[in-house]
């Protein structure tokens, strides 16, 4: 059967409804009142809010879209009473206002973000999933760098990562098993990890503690092995943390001596023998003697019996204030790689990782709206597994970005005023409908 393809004089079609539950979260923020009230500029009168450029360009990442361009197709769309503004912003106009606000030292668009995120996400009771060690259950709060590949281009702050390209190194923070994002900060590659880490730890925890008031395990790969991290957390109450330690010039036959006086040895095969354990020992600047929890893997013989000529020595060691079992505790630090996965839904499904502005104060503007937007798509995922009305019904725990937009966001609809109303009448096979309409 040939199809025929026409265009009809309605106005009032729209392929991304699910905006509209974005727009009713953002409705429960306070961030029209507080981005309005700012001065970007002296004098300024600017013909479209400040809230309407944000919310706007929030709703274009939650499309899965970053660049600045790709807001035009929405301007005449019914993306505005979706996304509860009054006047959707031209490209221009759109790249302007972030270049003025990023560049302002006035304001703070970053704070104000990152603040309203973590308190809607106390507001709507988000919910959070922790971790059971021993008696207590914790909230993991994962912090961990991401190169973003930018290679070939001119932006600035762009340098050489470890990753063999050129681009930046922005730091995250992580709650809970869904992975909420709590905190980010733009950094150039060339930045060492550590630097500047201190004070991102603090304003990690305070933001979390606008979230909730549960107890934390901060884990940390070795890029952050330092004193100073552990002195934060032994500030906070109910924070805890696995760190893991960087070996630097400790030869690792030293760790396998230790190991062999104070661990359990385990034959995992012959040839293979792991030794797991733990010690204590005072510091200075502590009130309480630090705990080192190691794992060292000796080899005298491959997998296929070949005999080594010298043996293979692996040592993995944890800074821990825990008081679990060292098997735990490297159990624990383990999962830690799952943020792996939430900079992977950042960087591709929000379309992040080539970051639009060639201005890196801009950029950092972008990646905090970004974490704005990841936020509200975790929350419409995480709400969509609450009841059993989802068309698709696998025992997950979390559902993609990539899912949320695909199914939640990009929803047809009909655009209906009648009666001082206003309704999206969707389609008697939508298959999404309850799920959305639920939330």
């Amino acid at each position: 059967m040939k199809i025929q393809f026409t265009q009809t004089n309605e106005t009032i079609l729209t392929t991304h409804a699910g905006l509209a539950t974005v727009g009713a979260l953002l409705s429960h923020t306070k961030l029209t009142d507080r981005l309005n009230q700012t001065i970007v500029k002296e004098n300024e009168a600017p013909a479209y809010t400040h809230s309407d450029v944000m919310k706007s360009y929030i709703g274009l990442l939650c499309h899965g879209k970053s660049d600045f361009d790709h807001i035009e197709p929405f301007r005449e769309d019914v993306f505005p009473v979706c996304m509860q503004v009054n006047k959707v912003p031209s490209s221009p106009t759109l790249r302007q206002r972030l270049d003025a606000a990023a560049a302002s030292e006035q304001v703070d668009w970053n704070r104000i973000l990152l603040e309203e995120s973590a308190d809607l996400l106390h507001r709507i009771v988000a919910p959070l999933t922790g971790i059971e060690v021993g008696n207590k259950v914790f909230l993991p709060f994962d912090l961990d760098v991401s190169p973003f590949d930018n290679s070939g281009t001119k932006k600035e702050g762009v340098s050489y990562t470890y990753k063999g390209m050129d681009g930046f190194a922005p730091m995250f923070a992580y709650l809970g098993q869904e992975g909420y994002g709590d905190n980010t900060e733009l950094r150039e590659e060339s930045q060492h990890c550590q630097n500047g880490t201190v004070t991102f730890l603090e304003q990690s925890i305070s933001y979390a503690r606008r979230i909730t008031d549960r107890p934390l395990l901060v884990r940390m790969d070795s890029g952050n092995d330092s004193l100073d991290n552990l002195k934060v957390c032994h500030r906070h109450a109910d924070v805890d943390y696995i760190i893991k330690a960087n070996l630097r010039k400790t030869p690792k036959a030293t760790w396998l001596a230790i190991a062999k006086e104070k661990g359990i040895a385990c034959e995992q095969r012959e040839g293979k023998t792991e030794y797991v354990g733990a010690i204590e020992f005072p510091c200075t600047g502590f009130d309480v003697k630090l705990r080192q929890v190691f794992h060292v893997i000796e080899r005298t013989m491959d997998r296929n019996g070949q005999v080594l000529l010298l043996p293979e020595i692996e040592v993995n060691v944890y800074w821990v204030s825990l008081r679990c079992a060292p098997w735990r505790v490297i159990e624990l630090y383990r999962d830690h790689g799952t943020s792996e996965q939430f900079h992977s839904e950042l960087k591709t499904d929000l379309d992040l990782e080539r970051l639009p502005a060639g201005k890196f104060a801009t950029n950092d503007l972008v990646l905090h709206a970004g974490l704005f937007a990841y936020n509200l798509l975790r929350v419409m995922g995480q709400e969509s597994l609450c009841e059993d009305d989802a068309p698709i019904r696998r025992n997950v725990k979390r559902r993609r970005v990539r899912t949320v937009i695909q199914n939640l966001i990009y929803m047809a609809a009909r655009y209906v005023r009648h009666a001082g109303r206003v309704a999206l009448n969707f389609g008697s096979n939508c298959p999404w409908f309850r799920t959305a309409s639920t939330e």
